[in-house]
């Protein structure tokens, strides 16, 4: 029996989950509003998600590409160098297939197949079930393993997942079980079944974008719900292994997995708006996006960070972001080029009010270019020579190193 024929029995709703499905409705109300707001400014949303769904989706399965590649392998022809450049351009062709033939997609064998086909880029046993029985272990850091679930057996999975299609269009005929919660209650039964020897993760991901735009919310094509899981996969691996306890003996309790999926879907629908409410204002799309991955960061954080977050600006448009906000001493930045460290709020602010003097120390070791004898005299009082050097004698600076000594020993 799958999920979505055990939810048709019992016909009971959570109340949590009646929330959800309440605020889903009324965002998908406003999203017909939201799309006819800036076209040319949608685009670049469409592409930025297009981008972050590529790379998060094959991220949360171990498949990896330099930053400085990502625009190259998802949205232009390069050549390819590796097999996870190639992963990443077919899942890619996946996600331009459903955005553009969505209503020609229909939820079918040929069509999971065909999804399974492009998203491994054709390699190997792309488009083909699995073989050989193919449970899912969990490895541990002493080198212990453990098998977390059984899937279902190689021989049983045609059959398993013809199953699962017929109870999906079921679930649309009559009606028994709400839309929405049968596309997370299908997601659920897929990754249980376990298709495939590899890429289920991403198929199931396909398939919840896809059967989402049959339903008309179209949230995917404006935010990448692989970005926003991957930001929340350790609640995804926490409910899946919840809801997945005594799947075969349909015994399992499919609410934890399925309210996880419908707060994933809240999430990106909240993020889209307010992308358009930024939108709307005298910003451009890129600056807004920039503005929303510095939000979501860290309060400390790299370019690389920036850029990972961002995939779709440009290194140079990132700086003309951030340098009004560091005039307005929103962020500050400490160090120099790809090391530096970027940080929220006020330097002042953020400084501990006795650092003063450690600060006006750093500014002589770069004018006297010889760190060394400065941290040495910052640490004895004197330097190899036995003597304070004059250049610290004059002035008042002898009294901001004294007090820089006692500084520096309590930070070490």
């Amino acid at each position: 029996m799958t999920t979505i024929e055990l939810l048709a029995e019992k016909r009971i709703v959570p109340t949590m989950t009646a929330w959800y499905l309440s605020d889903l409705g009324e965002a998908r109300g406003k999203q017909e509003l939201f799309t006819k707001q800036s076209p040319q400014r949608l685009k670049v949303l469409r592409e930025h998600a297009l981008i972050e769904s590529a790379i998060s989706s094959n991220r949360i399965e171990g498949v990896t590409v330099d930053q400085s590649r990502v625009k190259a392998v998802v949205l232009g022809k390069s050549l390819l160098r590796d097999r996870d450049e190639q992963e990443i351009r077919g899942y890619r062709d996946a996600l331009k297939l459903i955005h553009e033939q969505e209503r020609k997609l229909t939820v079918s064998e040929k069509t999971i197949l065909r999804l399974h086909r492009l998203s491994r880029a054709n390699i190997g046993d792309a488009g083909k079930y699995k073989q050989k029985d193919s449970d899912i272990i969990e490895k541990f850091p002493d080198g212990r393993v453990r098998v977390r679930f059984k899937t279902v057996p190689a021989r049983k999975t045609p059959a398993a997942m013809r199953e699962l299609i017929d109870a999906w269009r079921d679930s649309l005929d009559e009606r028994h079980v709400h839309p929405v919660i049968a596309v997370a209650a299908m997601n659920l039964d897929f990754l249980c079944i376990h298709p495939f020897r590899d890429g289920n993760g991403r198929v199931s991901l396909l398939l919840l974008l896809l059967q989402c735009y049959h339903l008309g919310y179209e949230v995917g094509s404006f935010i990448s719900l692989e970005r926003v899981i991957e930001e929340n996969k350790d609640r995804y691996y926490e409910t899946l292994a919840q809801s997945s306890q005594g799947w075969h003996e349909g015994k399992h309790d499919p609410w934890p997995y399925i309210k996880y999926t419908l707060y994933i879907l809240k999430t990106a629908y909240r993020e889209f708006e307010e992308r358009v409410g930024t939108l709307s204002t005298a910003r451009g799309a890129k600056t807004s996006m920039v503005l929303d991955a510095i939000e979501r960061l860290p309060d400390s954080f790299r370019m690389v960070d920036l850029e990972r977050a961002a995939p779709n600006v440009t290194r140079d448009m990132i700086r003309v972001v951030l340098n009004p906000m560091k005039k307005e001493k929103k962020i500050y930045c400490e160090g120099y080029g790809v090391a530096a460290v970027w940080r929220k709020g006020s330097k002042r602010h953020c400084a501990h009010s006795g650092n003063n003097s450690l600060v006006v120390v750093i500014k002589v070791v770069i004018t006297y270019r010889q760190p060394h004898r400065l941290l040495e005299f910052v640490s004895t009082g004197t330097s190899s020579s036995g003597r304070c050097p004059a250049w610290v004698r004059s002035g008042c600076f002898s009294a901001v190193a004294r007090q820089s000594r006692d500084l520096h020993m309590q930070t070490v």
